[in-house]
This record gives structure tokens, sequence and C-alpha cells, in this order.
């Protein structure tokens, strides 16, 4: 388990921190483009379009990998898999550990912004309908990628909500520094080693 770990994480690095440069390039834009403020208006709204998103990749796959390697396993233990799964990592994924990051840089209108607890008529639906595909569809090649590009976007969003008017070079370094932290290890967290702890560990990779 300790080897996959550490296989996986090494794997999904590279286009973790693509997704990262992504979110920056589009923040620089932004910025040079003096947009910021608009897109700090809008940027609750982005954020819950990406943040549901993100739950119905992750269900999916979280409950795909249990599934997969347990293919007789219990309904309700994949969906209580799929639920925590979810919206737990996300929720550390896309609100805590950006937050800890606006804490750090005394960012003007940081705050955590927990999705479930915000917005549960959006989140519960969503994590609902990604462990639906994933029981009776299960397949993890395409939403893990997405998975992981859609939770850059949105920890971005919502780092974006706490930004003020511009933001100094050293502000956006560091947030490229969360924008990966906040993505590569819960998004492989949830997609691959916590489903594998409830399901024996087959050789092979299934898609």
């Amino acid at each position: 388990m300790g080897r996959q770990i550490l296989s996986e994480l090494k794997r999904h690095a590279p286009f973790t921190a693509f997704g990262a440069i992504t979110g920056i390039v589009g923040m620089v834009i932004l910025i040079l483009g003096n947009m910021l403020a608009q897109a700090s208006k809008v940027s609750p709204t982005i954020f819950y379009i990406l943040h549901p998103t993100h739950l119905v990749l992750s269900a999916i796959v979280t409950t795909a990998v249990y599934r997969l390697h347990k293919p007789k396993c219990r309904v309700l233990t994949a969906i209580v898999i799929g639920y925590i799964g979810s919206i737990g990592i996300a929720t550390l994924s896309d609100s805590i550990i950006p937050y800890l990051g606006e804490l750090i840089l005394n960012l003007p209108n940081r705050g955590i912004h927990i999705g479930f607890v915000e917005e549960p008529l959006l989140t519960n639906p969503a994590a609902f309908l990604g462990i639906a595909i994933g029981f009776f569809r299960p397949s993890t090649k395409f939403p893990h990628s997405g998975h992981v590009l859609i939770s850059t976007w949105a920890s971005l969003f919502h780092i974006i909500m706490a930004l003020g008017l511009t933001a100094k070079w050293i502000v956006i370094v560091t947030i490229f520094f969360f924008l990966f932290l906040a993505v590569w290890i819960p998004c492989c967290a949830s997609d691959i080693v916590f489903p594998l702890l409830f399901a024996p560990i087959k050789s092979g990779r299934k898609k």
C-alpha cells in the first residue's frame, strides 16, 4: 500500500503541477487586465459551479475504484465510501487548504466557504450523482484527470474570493504552492488511497 501511494503521488505530480500553472496563468491574465475586482465579484458563483462538478467527478472515481476492487460490495457501503471520499476530501481540497493559504497570506476577504454547509442542495445531489455513476459504470481514467483540473480551478476561485484589487508576485508564487498542495495529496487520497483502504488490492490497474 505504501509503495502504491508513493507511486501514485509521483505519477500525478506533473499533471497536478500543470493544473496549478493553468490557474496561475489565469490569475495573471486577470491581474494584468485589471479584471481581478470583477472576477472577485463572480468568483462565488464560479466556485459553486466548479465545486459541485468536482464532487461529481470525485465521487465517480472513489466509488468506481472501490467497486472495481470489490465487485460484490454492498450498495450502502459503496455509498458511504463514495460520499465521505468526495464530500470530505473535496472540502479539504477546495476550501480548507485554500483557506489556510489565505490566512498565511493575510488576504483581505478570506473565508472558509464549506460547500456542504453553505450550499447543501448543490453539493449533496452532486455527490450522490457521482456515486451512482461510479457504482453502475465504474471507470476511472477520464474522471480522475478532470477531477484534478476542476479541483485546481475550484481552489483558485476560492482564493480569488479572498483577494483584493491586485496581488504581488510573491503572493502569486505562494498561491501556486497552495493550489498544487490542495489538489495533489487530497485528490490522490480520495481517488486512490481512501477507497483501497476498504477493498483488497489487486495486481494490475483496471480502467
